[in-house]
């Protein structure tokens, strides 16, 4: 199985269970990417670091455009409308959750190279 039809049926449900499961991987892992992109906001603004802000902003980043693919195929592939039970309702909550988790982890990899020009111009 390709990794476009892949995505195509875990969007449409067909993977496991019924028609909100793509709907729930999206917001899952559009939540995911906006915890990881909110704790490398923080790592990042800090001079003695507790972890590594590049690698988790790339996590929030790639995690949120993820989260945001799989609401934009369960939307586009989902029949009927709000409330008939196929989860489009959470799909299209799932975009802004995956596009705030991009959003953050661009956020956080801009902090941390301003920050590494700093501590280089401070060290020279």
């Amino acid at each position: 199985m390709s990794v476009s039809a892949a995505l195509v049926a875990a969007a449409e449900g067909g993977i496991i269970g019924d028609g909100r499961t793509g709907a729930n991987l999206a917001l899952g892992a559009g939540a995911l990417g906006l915890v990881i992109g909110w704790l490398a906001l923080a790592r990042a603004g800090r001079r003695i670091s507790t972890g590594d802000a590049r690698a988790a902003g790339t996590a929030a980043v790639v995690t949120g455009l993820v989260g945001t693919l799989l609401a934009v195929l369960h939307v586009a592939t989902s029949d009927g409308g709000p409330g008939t039970g196929n989860g489009l309702v959470g799909a299209v909550v799932a975009v802004p959750l995956g596009l705030g988790a991009v959003l953050l982890g661009r956020r956080a990899l801009a902090r941390r190279r301003h920050a590494e020009r700093r501590a280089e111009r401070t060290s020279a």
